[in-house]
């Protein structure tokens, strides 16, 4: 008796389509988090909000946080296209031109949160832990940033994809920040001054980790 063979049933055009949009709607599903808060903060600066110990400082000196929401925004849900393959590779003209537009976003959004950090008054759930952490990674963005840069001027296209990664994971510390520190407060344990700044530190390294290992994969040494 011959045995019959069921052959595999082969992917449909569909399911291949969809596949390289999984990472650039799970970046856009991690960014709506920081940009939800960010329109949220808008609002309040714009439509005449009471001014409270939390805020205050905001009201104080709005241009910084303007300019960090608005650029963040830019190039979070921008930013996200930019792990398309068939966008980066099929269509450079648009990698490209989105890549101008990039660059100054990626550049406000690190310049613009260092100013905050440096100028703006603690509130009190923060410290001085999560004050140097601030410094440490919106450093490290901008200078990823100028790398970045300096690698497709020298036409090196695995360093600068590589560096823009690692400036784009860092730009997205917040969505992780969030998820993270979601789950202390569910559980009515929210965390002190330092754990606080433990765990916001630690979304940052898991995004940069995360960043590393689809760089190794793209580029195994």
């Amino acid at each position: 008796m011959t045995r019959q063979i069921t052959p595999s049933k082969p992917q449909t055009n569909a399911a291949r389509r969809r596949r390289p949009w999984l990472v650039p709607a799970g970046l856009i599903l991690l960014s709506l988090i920081p940009v939800i808060a960010g329109a949220a903060r808008l609002t309040e600066l714009t439509g005449g909000a009471a001014v409270t110990e939390r805020n205050a400082r905001f009201f104080d000196s709005p241009a910084p946080v303007v300019i960090h929401i608005v650029s963040v925004t830019v190039y979070s849900l921008l930013g996200a296209f930019q792990f398309h393959p068939g966008l980066r590779r099929g269509r450079p003209s648009w990698h490209r031109i989105a890549g101008r537009i990039l660059l100054p976003a990626g550049m406000l959004t690190a310049l613009s949160g260092l100013w905050m950090a440096v100028f703006y008054r603690l509130p009190a759930s923060d410290g001085q832990l999560l004050l140097i952490l601030r410094l440490i990674f919106g450093l490290a963005m901008a200078l990823s940033l100028v790398l970045g840069v300096l690698a497709i001027v020298r036409r090196d296209f695995a360093r600068h994809g590589a560096w823009m990664s690692r400036a784009y994971a860092i730009a997205l510390g917040a969505g992780t920040q969030a998820l993270i520190l979601i789950v202390p407060e569910l559980l009515l344990s929210p965390p002190d001054v330092t754990g606080r700044a433990i765990l916001m530190g630690a979304a940052w390294v898991i995004n940069l980790a995360v960043a590393e290992y689809f760089i190794r994969r793209r580029h195994p040494a």
